[in-house]
């Protein structure tokens, strides 16, 4: 999972923590890690429910283009769908699902919600996040995946939600996101965990990604298997005819 996804918090200080970073803080030098300008991944998924488990396979290609986020989901097996997302920094993004029959539908803001290709995703949750949608609190430091945190609650106050509250867990040695608790219909929903963190080519990077269902003890674990930091991607990989 990014670390730019949920973006966050703004604390008002008090004066015994005047010199304390606040929420907004934490979250600007954790968006200020080094980002590549483009990437492309492979990504085994497997998702576990009712003790059985389905493996899936897709390669993801992500850039900007004219300052905004792009991302191509393909999957290799077993179907071969893709979904496409742009994302925008003053309105809602924008989202295509090709099929496995070939027909490409848009995702409207009512399927968001729905389950990524059966996993414990949404569509939703693959869509980028502006800081500025968000009003943020900062919150006790805690302990998270092992390591101290600082901890920011983020609420969406600008365009489309379906969750109520999203809790960042930021690792305390180097601003990277460990952890995201969901909150959805005022509680806690799923978390979204980072594990075995390496940096390729100066890049802060989970090898995997594991989302937690708190209700259904279901899972979905992303284990990424390669990845390419700024290599030549043509814009045209992005555009909605590609998907056909």
């Amino acid at each position: 999972m990014k670390k730019s996804l949920f973006t966050l918090a703004i604390l008002t200080l008090t004066a015994p923590a005047l010199f304390a970073l606040t929420g907004k803080q934490i979250i600007e030098k954790s968006e200020a890690l080094p980002e590549p300008t483009s990437a492309k991944s492979r990504i085994v998924m497997t998702i576990t429910k009712g003790g059985r488990s389905i493996v899936k396979e897709f390669k993801l290609a992500s850039k900007k283009v004219n300052g905004d986020a792009r991302a191509l989901v393909t999957f290799i097996r077993p179907s071969k769908m893709k979904v496409l997302t742009h994302s925008h920094k003053n309105r809602d993004d924008d989202q295509w699902i090709r099929l496995s029959s070939g027909r490409v539908k848009r995702i409207a803001g009512a399927d968001q919600s729905k389950a990524f290709v059966n996993s414990h995703l949404t569509y939703y949750d693959l869509q980028t996040r502006e800081k500025n949608d968000y009003s943020y609190k900062k919150l006790a430091d805690a302990s998270a995946m092992g390591v101290p945190c600082y901890v920011v609650e983020a609420k969406k106050v600008r365009g489309s939600k379906i969750y109520d509250k999203i809790i960042i867990y930021v690792r305390k040695s180097d601003f990277f996101v460990v952890k995201l608790s969901i909150y959805k219909k005022g509680r806690l929903y799923k978390h979204i965990e980072n594990y075995n963190i390496k940096k390729i080519k100066g890049i802060l990077t989970p090898k995997k990604v594991m989302v937690k269902m708190v209700k259904t003890s279901g899972t979905t674990v992303l284990n990424i298997k390669t990845v390419n930091y700024n290599s030549a991607i043509r814009n045209s990989v992005f555009n909605k005819s590609s998907l056909r």
